[in-house]
């Protein structure tokens, strides 16, 4: 296989300085620029160039991390044109770079496009993980992360909407959403009314200075935003499956307020987890909470 400079395509570490031709599907960070990795930041110094979003974006990740290299734009744009331009590159033996604004590509990016054409001509593809908001989202809303689906951007559209949420509805698992803070307030409120009340999490900016998350019985999240309005920054909106997590919360806390009284925060999550069915992870989170308050 030809080489321009640093990793085989299989990632396993060459000669230092060499890199294996082929398309290197590469996560930057999503917030916080040093959550990057170090093969990230081999594979950027080393590959022949960088196919980006947003070449704006890209160029200032880089100079953060003391690196020059020839940017092409490659978007929903201009996709069609330049995906041919990008498989030569790979054909001629150059090691491609391609990265989003902000963390993975592939997901609700164009970068689905180019990898189908490019495994479709039998030339290699390297995957290089990094920062991702789903993953980043599901962590921090105390939601069950044993099963989950991530279902991207919800339509615009009212009626459209619904209709998307009535195919998740039975679905017993945890649903990631990436929302506009503008369309934040109608979304919960239509989860409310197709989904019915289920614990929620609403993360935003994630690994940045403002970092924030909400969490909650869906209900009393759509009544916060409705009055307080759209949030700034960048959203990923977690809702909890069904089942046993529409218990009653005001319940719920009594229950663990008694308990505390007389063993500590996991025994009595534990036990009142196991009177209601309520989410381990979920009763111990508010057990800390209530501890402290």
């Amino acid at each position: 296989m030809p080489k321009t400079r640093l990793l085989a395509a299989t990632g396993k570490s060459q000669d230092r300085g060499e890199l294996a031709a082929g398309l290197y599907v590469l996560a930057t960070p999503i917030g916080n620029a040093r959550d990057i990795s170090l093969r990230a930041l081999d594979v950027l110094k080393a590959c022949s160039v960088i196919a980006a979003e947003d070449t704006r974006v890209t160029a200032k990740l880089l100079a953060i991390h003391g690196i020059r290299k020839p940017l092409i734009p490659y978007n929903d744009h201009n996709g069609p044109d330049m995906r041919p331009r990008i498989l030569a590159r790979l054909e001629q033996g150059e090691a491609v770079a391609l990265v989003s604004d902000a963390g993975t590509p592939l997901v609700s990016d164009p970068g689905y496009k180019l990898l189908r054409e490019v495994m479709a001509a039998g030339l290699p593809v390297v995957a290089i993980p990094g920062a991702s908001a789903v993953l980043a989202g599901l962590t921090l809303s105390g939601l069950p992360s044993d099963r989950f689906l991530f279902a991207g951007f919800l339509p615009s559209k009212a009626g459209e909407r619904q209709s998307a949420l009535e195919e998740f509805k039975s679905l017993r698992a945890t649903l990631i959403f990436f929302e506009s803070a503008q369309r934040l307030g109608e979304t919960l409120h239509a989860m409310v009314e197709v989904l019915g009340e289920r614990h929620a999490a609403v993360a935003r900016e994630l690994t940045k200075l403002h970092e924030e998350v909400r969490r909650g019985p869906l209900g009393e999240l759509a009544a916060h935003y409705a009055e307080a309005g759209a949030p700034r920054g960048e959203v990923t909106l977690l809702v909890g499956p069904p089942g046993g997590t529409s218990t009653d919360t005001a319940k719920v806390d009594a229950a663990l307020k008694a308990a505390l009284a007389f063993m500590p925060v996991k025994p009595a999550a534990d036990m009142i987890a196991g009177l209601t069915g309520a989410s381990r992870k979920l009763l111990y989170d508010r057990a800390l909470e209530l501890k402290k308050n």
